[in-house]
């Protein structure tokens, strides 16, 4: 199950082939210090040959209950009660956009966003994926730092970009933002470059006690 109420009680306050994966990064383990985690990622060298969004099939409805993975996002993340119409349409509820700080009571001023982004995950390894991997993926909602919903205008900025190119325009949120990028790359095994590892070794200098907790994809 699809599971974000940590998420919101931040808020509130505030992976793939790998080419040489480290042995340790194959077993879930204890939370680990941010810093640590980075120096778990596989190292790689990004590819987007090839690639179409249509690779990775999103916002279906894997449990068959009626409701497509955006839906169990928004219903999930909302901080109070959803309104959620016939066929699974949810309708108004609120949300805290942790990337950017702000707060919507309307679903269509939101986007949901992967991660890592789909073009990204491609890049680092995602193209050697059977397609069906590839959906549960762009679909995961057993992981709550997989998926999450933000601001249209926030999820637009990045785009398909790493690390090294964006991170949330609220500074209080990119500690957060690094640990979930990182979890999401080791729970699927996800590949990082020398300068996508240099910009997360960088922010994990200046995060602190900020760890980093995964299961890794089945």
């Amino acid at each position: 199950m699809f599971k974000t109420l940590s998420r919101g009680l931040l808020a509130a306050a505030f992976l793939a082939l790998p080419l040489a994966a480290p042995a340790a990064a194959a077993q879930h383990a204890a939370p680990l210090p941010l810093a640590e985690a980075v120096d778990l990622l596989p190292s790689g060298v990004e590819s987007r040959d090839g690639y179409q969004r249509t690779s990775f099939k999103h916002w279906v409805d894997a449990d068959r209950d009626g409701c497509s993975t955006r839906m169990e996002v928004l219903i999930a993340e909302s901080r109070t009660e959803p309104t959620v119409e016939a066929g699974c349409k949810v309708t108004a509820g609120m949300w805290f956009s942790y990337y950017d700080g702000v707060t919507l009571t309307a679903p269509g001023g939101l986007d949901i966003d992967h991660m890592v982004p789909l073009a990204e995950a491609w890049d680092s390894g995602a193209s050697a994926w059977t397609a069906a991997r590839r959906e549960a993926y762009a679909n995961d909602l057993d992981a709550e730092r997989s998926l999450v919903a933000v601001t249209a205008r926030t999820n637009r900025s990045k785009s398909d970009q790493d690390p090294a190119d964006w991170t949330p325009p609220l500074a209080d949120a990119r500690c957060t933002y690094t640990a979930d990028w990182v979890a999401t790359k080791l729970r699927w095994q996800l590949a990082v470059d020398d300068r996508e590892r240099g910009a997360l070794t960088e922010l994990a200098a200046g995060c602190g006690q900020e760890t980093v907790d995964y299961e890794p994809a089945p």
